[in-house]
């Protein structure tokens, strides 16, 4: 099957009409009007077949991951998802895989009306994926990662480890949550106003708010009876429990800082939201682990791209 009667076939049959859109699929460049009052936050990921997902996985699970992913740095931002584009390189022109990727990447864009508007399609001998996702924010409301003050909260999102877990222990409950992550687009919209700093955990928390810190120039405090964790993850020795939910990565919630003040303002205004306080912010630099009062010394690193 030639380039473009595969786009033609399984990425050109979204309906969308979203008024900033001028021009889709179909053009050497897609064209944007940016709404009035909005600033345009851009991310992109590249995925690749037995690094960054199972080989066994399905092709509807790759095609709905590639876009959650990317809406999830779109949320960690607090910026609404608009559209995405992609660059797809395949082994072969597989017609039943390539149904089962398309449907899973428009099933993960239509909770978030995002629309693809285009990328380019190649052969390559891996199967490799790159989305790049497109986002608006309100003009300098966009939540960064150099702002966390000393006494916020350090707050997660859901829970941590299922990703990491179910990576070992394939066909287990939790490998949906590997296989189909939620990007957390609506509550990383609601934090604007309120969260000092955010960023999503896609390569262990430990990694991740270590790059809060950093940019912010702090330290912190983790309560280690504090972390999320699934009841699967709770039967395990506190050590592989601590790693699972630190450093295992995939579980694209999202971490953030906060005042207690705002953070009381937030709930009130959101009651259901699932959110957990994990620790605080400190002056002193650097990350301390404690378990139930006691001081834990931990040697844990997140996802390491060139390991």
């Amino acid at each position: 099957m030639a380039e473009f009667s595969i786009i033609d076939r399984y990425f050109k049959t979204q309906q969308l009409n979203l008024s900033e859109t001028e021009l889709g699929i179909g053009d050497d460049s897609a064209v944007l009007s940016p709404p009035v009052g909005q600033q345009l936050v851009i991310c992109t990921d590249t995925l690749i077949a037995g690094r960054h997902f199972p080989l066994s996985t399905s092709a509807h699970a790759i095609g709905w991951k590639s876009v959650a992913v990317n809406l999830s740095d779109l949320a960690a931002m607090g910026s609404t998802p608009h559209s995405i584009l992609l660059a797809i390189s395949l082994p072969s022109a597989d017609e039943a895989w390539l149904h089962d990727f398309a449907q899973g990447l428009f099933d993960c864009c239509a909770p978030y009306n995002v629309q693809l508007i285009g990328g380019d399609t190649t052969q390559s001998p891996h199967l490799t994926i790159t989305v790049t996702a497109l986002g608006w924010v309100p003009h300098g409301h966009a939540i960064g990662r150099h702002d966390a003050k000393v006494g916020d909260y350090i707050v997660v999102s859901g829970q941590l480890g299922d990703a990491a877990y179910a990576l070992k222990h394939l066909g287990h409950p939790l490998q949906h949550r590997l296989d189909y992550p939620t990007p957390r687009c609506a509550l990383g919209q609601s934090l604007i106003s309120f969260a000092s700093s955010m960023i999503d955990v896609s390569d262990g928390l430990v990694q991740d708010l270590g790059h809060i810190l950093n940019a912010s120039k702090v330290g912190a405090c983790i309560h280690l009876e504090q972390l999320p964790i699934d009841a699967a993850l709770s039967n395990l020795a506190l050590a592989e429990q601590w790693q699972y939910a630190l450093a295992g990565g995939d579980d694209y919630e999202l971490c953030f800082t906060i005042s207690p003040q705002k953070y009381t303002e937030f709930l009130l205004q959101n009651p259901t939201t699932s959110l957990s306080i994990i620790g605080e912010i400190q002056a002193s630099q650097g990350l301390e682990f404690c378990y139930q009062g006691q001081q834990q010394d931990l040697a844990l690193q997140g996802y390491q791209h060139f390991a």
